[in-house]
């Protein structure tokens, strides 16, 4: 998929949590998770501008994701205030769950197209896809992007409705 797609799709895939954390009274959190999980939504496609890395290779993973998702609570860790070491740890698996969530994200988006992906690598090179649509597709493009904005609206009716 193409940029649009892959931030509608992280919104879709971030929503449920997003709301969670909401209701919890942490809306600022909240929205910041959101911008977060988007921001990284499109970190796989980096293995274009690096060299002998295979597009939808190992940045199309699950142990990417992982990687991501290690490194955005590790990044957490480092700025939690030692004051409240349950927050703390909250906090940081909060972290861990947009980080890798943006990544798996875009894999699901990326699985919707003929090419697939190979979530198992370095396990195993079997490729997975649905084949809804091609990546080009700029009505599936926007279509995710709608999608994820409407399930983000939703969950801010909800939040709104019982906060």
């Amino acid at each position: 998929m193409y940029q649009v797609g892959h931030y509608g799709t992280a919104l879709v895939a971030y929503a449920p949590l997003g709301t969670a954390v909401a209701l919890a009274g942490h809306e600022t959190t909240a929205i910041l998770g959101a911008l977060a999980c988007v921001a990284l939504s499109t970190l796989p496609d980096c293995d274009h501008r690096v060299p002998l890395v295979e597009h939808r290779g190992p940045t199309h993973s699950l142990a990417f994701a992982l990687l991501v998702g290690a490194g955005l609570a590790g990044i957490a860790a480092m700025l939690v205030d030692a004051g409240s070491p349950l927050l703390g740890v909250g906090l940081v698996g909060f972290a861990f769950a947009v980080g890798a969530l943006s990544i798996c994200s875009h894999l699901l988006a990326d699985a919707l197209t003929p090419m697939g992906i190979r979530p198992l690598w370095p396990l195993s090179n079997r490729r997975y896809t649905l084949a809804v649509t091609r990546a080009a597709n700029p009505l599936a493009n926007y279509a995710l992007l709608g999608v994820g904005v409407g399930a983000v609206l939703a969950g801010a009716v909800v939040v709104a409705a019982l906060g």
